[in-house]
């Protein structure tokens, strides 16, 4: 089977992005792999599937894998190149669409800078829906990982996430202790794992061990659920600079029950074609 194909890249966090609209595209775990291995395959932390709308009020759906081959709910990054890519392709004629996923629906906008602002949707601290093995919510919750006792905020934006706050962004062990979060007991579906450095009020620098790809040079909903939780413990204020290795995004958070708006660039790099 030959796929074309178009890369792309929000701030160093990269796709292969595949247009499933015309025939439906099924790719098998050993495939996703092959296709995200730097070295034999395109090269990628994700793989994005562009396929018919499921539900009714929605434009498109949006599926999303792993470079470690399995299926995830959402992703940040992902959702600003996803209304690029069918803007860019004429696959719609609006600079805002919703978009179906596992995780909800999410709504990007493409501006007139050629930037792209996302509604990422309500932020769920509720254990269960996490999931998140704990007795009841809390602010924050103490983890036991390689040794260490760490304190977390657990959050959904549509996938899990574990966020700690560290005194030097460069120091944190993500490397070491990104992976036993990742896979901690205490997170049915494995979780990211968000190593926060508060640098002002309206400015943090943040490193994401994605769950299923590592560490990457950004994490959008990493970033959401950082400024969310920043916010909730009373470090931040409601509009945030994040800076991550791959460069900035603007966060924003009106408080408990509203959306978290993310705004950032998306880029394609080049397109062309595998077999696989």
């Amino acid at each position: 089977m030959i796929l074309t194909f178009t890369k792309m890249q929000g701030l160093g966090n990269d796709f292969v992005v595949l247009n499933a609209l015309a025939q439906p595209i099924s790719l098998t775990p050993e495939q996703v792999r092959r296709i995200s291995d730097r070295h034999f395959g395109v090269g990628c932390d994700q793989i994005l599937l562009v396929e018919p709308p499921r539900q009714p009020g929605t434009d498109f759906y949006y599926r999303i894998f792993n470079a470690d081959g399995g299926e995830v709910e959402q992703c940040g990054n992902g959702a600003r190149c996803f209304v690029r890519f069918v803007r860019d392709h004429r696959l719609t004629a609006k600079n805002e669409i919703r978009v179906g996923t596992r995780g909800g629906v999410i709504v990007p906008r493409l501006e007139a800078d050629g930037q792209v602002t996302v509604n990422m949707g309500v932020p769920d601290f509720e254990p269960a829906r996490i999931p998140f093995a704990a007795a009841a919510r809390a602010l924050t919750y103490e983890l036991e990982a390689g040794g260490r006792r760490v304190e977390i905020s657990a959050l959904s934006m549509g996938n899990p996430h574990a966020v700690q706050i560290v005194a030097d962004i460069e120091r944190a062990p993500v490397a070491e202790e990104g992976p036993l979060i990742e896979h901690h007991a205490r997170f049915p579906q494995r979780v990211n794992a968000g190593y926060l450095q508060v640098v002002s009020r309206r400015r943090i620098l943040l490193r994401v061990y994605e769950r299923g790809a590592g560490e990457t040079l950004a994490c959008g909903t990493g970033a959401c659920a950082a400024v969310v939780s920043g916010i909730t413990r009373g470090l931040l204020d409601r509009e945030v600079t994040v800076t991550t290795r791959g460069g900035d995004l603007g966060i924003s958070w009106a408080g408990d029950g509203r959306p978290v708006m993310m705004t950032g660039p998306a880029v394609t790099v080049f397109e062309g074609e595998i077999e696989i």
